[in-house]
């Protein structure tokens, strides 16, 4: 095991640079030094002075399909040498047509007619779904979220965001959240199947619409003022948490119930990262909105957007103007996004999805069956979780996974030969949980390697 790592001479004169330049508002520093990188390639990144890391979470599943992919990189040059910019007054080929494949998908997966509104990414997609909600719903500007959930961190977006971290300061403009426990079975009460505890925690929200004291419908006119609930179908940020498959369905079932809309965030879930084009796809619920961003790219353009049913965004009840950006739609982005699509239809994205993350959270069982510190895995897809715990499996253990990500940036993990880093991003409602999104075309050979590394960073926090 090496000594803590000391930045190169060139490297400190640009952290030196940054400390005087540069807000630490708009990032977070998770090693000391910050690793400062040059390139990119695959499921690889490599560092100033050419140390590669195997990249377990892929600039959190905003590159699904691998740095510098070929395939995507040409469409962005082709796009540059033809038409790179155009005001999003004005049309273009691929706005439309990139609307019209998520349009025809959704009505073909939900059978819903809706439209396509694009933004510069998922936080602004997500204050461009508050406005159609609440101008669909008469100006409610109440919502459900999860605890645990996450939507971004612009103003209205911190506002439906459980963590109070972000929202201490400026989360409470314009909406307003009711924070509703989300179905986390392994922190759940003892004694429940999966899927009776998914029940149970519809049962305790449905609750709330009993009576008037319950505190959120008025039953004399039969009234609520929630406008929305906004889901991560799987939870992101909040530690790649995924609940029982009968959920989704007996949630929506009060929802319809109440007049309530539902949101289904897919901006970390989006774009076949659980085997399936839209996280909410695999539980048999129609969403009233999806919000879309990070991957449709594959991160080399800012743009994400909204789908919407056609009774919530036509141009009667959401008229030209609503919202807007100078750079939505921008056609960089959309020829990205319609050449992923065109990659996807080509060749079944949620077979290949599903069998190397089956393949994967094997090996993370293995692993867990070895580390009594691993207290839970699960995966849907390569959306894949292994939670860090005590001795006894149960109690969280922060400071044993900041400690394996300070390990893996080192760069000094041998396998076969090789001396690697490992790049792993931290969640969880405790920070206690590594949360796995390689790329989708991470290769079997890599998964072993990846398995290879963390046994390794496992080997070391258990030794230390």
């Amino acid at each position: 095991m090496s000594d803590i790592r000391i930045a190169t001479a060139e490297d400190q004169i640009l952290l030196d640079k940054e400390a005087k330049y540069c807000s630490y508002g708009d990032t977070v520093h998770y090693i000391e030094p910050p690793r400062i990188f040059s390139r990119c390639e695959g499921s690889y990144v490599w560092d100033t002075e050419d140390q590669a890391y195997l990249d377990l979470q892929m600039w959190y599943s905003a590159v699904n399909f691998g740095y510098a992919n070929p395939r995507l990189n040409n469409a962005l040059k082709q796009q540059i040498d033809t038409l790179p910019q155009i005001a999003s007054q004005y049309l273009h080929k691929g706005k439309i047509e990139l609307s019209e494949m998520i349009a025809v998908d959704a009505k073909k997966k939900f059978g819903l007619d809706g439209r396509v509104h694009f933004n510069v990414g998922g936080s602004q997609s997500i204050e461009d779904s508050l406005k159609v909600v609440r101008n669909a719903t008469n100006g409610k500007s109440l919502m459900f979220a999860f605890e645990g959930g996450y939507h971004g961190r612009t103003l209205g977006a911190s506002s439906i965001t459980s963590s109070y971290r972000y929202r201490r300061r400026y989360g409470h403009f314009g909406e307003r959240a009711q924070f509703i426990p989300f179905p986390y079975h392994f922190r759940g009460p003892k004694g429940m199947t999966k899927e009776e505890y998914g029940s149970h925690c519809v049962q305790q929200f449905a609750r709330l619409f009993e009576t008037e004291y319950n505190g959120v419908w008025d039953p004399k006119v039969g009234q609520s003022e929630y406008a929305a609930f906004y889901v991560e179908p799987i939870q992101g940020t909040g530690g790649y948490v995924i609940p029982p498959m009968n959920f989704y369905r007996e949630l929506k079932h009060v929802l319809d119930q109440h007049g309530i809309l539902m949101v289904s965030d897919e901006i970390q879930m989006g774009f076949y990262r659980t085997g399936k084009l839209w996280s909410i796809e695999h539980f048999d619920v129609q969403p009233d909105v999806i919000v879309f961003g990070k991957a449709l790219t594959n991160g080399l353009n800012p743009l994400g957007g909204i789908w919407a049913r056609e009774e919530l965004i036509n141009p009667k009840i959401f008229p030209p103007g609503s919202t807007h950006s100078t750079f939505a739609s921008n056609p960089l982005g959309t020829a990205v996004g319609l050449e992923m699509f065109k990659m996807t239809n080509e060749v079944d994205y949620g077979a290949m999805v599903m069998a190397k993350g089956k393949f994967f959270l094997e090996g993370l069982q293995d692993l867990q069956k070895r580390f009594p510190i691993i207290g839970d895995v699960d995966g849907l897809g390569l959306a894949l979780r292994c939670e860090i715990c005590g001795p006894d499996g149960f109690t969280p253990d922060k400071a044993t996974l900041d400690y394996m990500v300070e390990e893996g940036m080192k760069g000094d993990m041998v396998v076969d030969g090789q001396k690697l880093g490992l790049i792993l991003d931290v969640g969880g409602y405790y920070k206690n949980v590594i949360t796995l999104a390689p790329s989708l075309e991470i290769s079997y050979p890599e998964i072993e390697l990846g398995l290879k590394l963390l046994e390794q960073l496992l080997v070391r926090a258990t030794d230390r």
